[in-house]
């Protein structure tokens, strides 16, 4: 899952090199912090946080075959 969130949001920024996502795994939940280059933050984000959200929908789809939840956030 963490490879998804990683090679989608490498079509929104303009520094892919600096893209960190940080996975935390838990029982039922997995954690992913996603860091990046600031310039590269409100596109990460999108307009009105619409390419967050979708994401964040994609990866709990993701995690739901498993039984599990999917919580995404973007760290500064």
């Amino acid at each position: 899952m963490k490879e998804f969130v990683i090679e989608t949001l490498r079509w929104f920024v303009e520094h892919p090199d600096d893209l960190r996502v940080s996975s935390l795994d838990g029982e039922r939940t997995v954690l992913m912090e996603v860091r990046c280059h600031p310039d590269d933050i409100g596109k990460v984000i999108g307009k009105s946080g619409k390419v967050i959200q979708s994401l964040r929908i994609l990866a709990s789809a993701l995690a739901a075959k498993d039984n599990r939840r999917a919580v995404l956030e973007v760290v500064e």
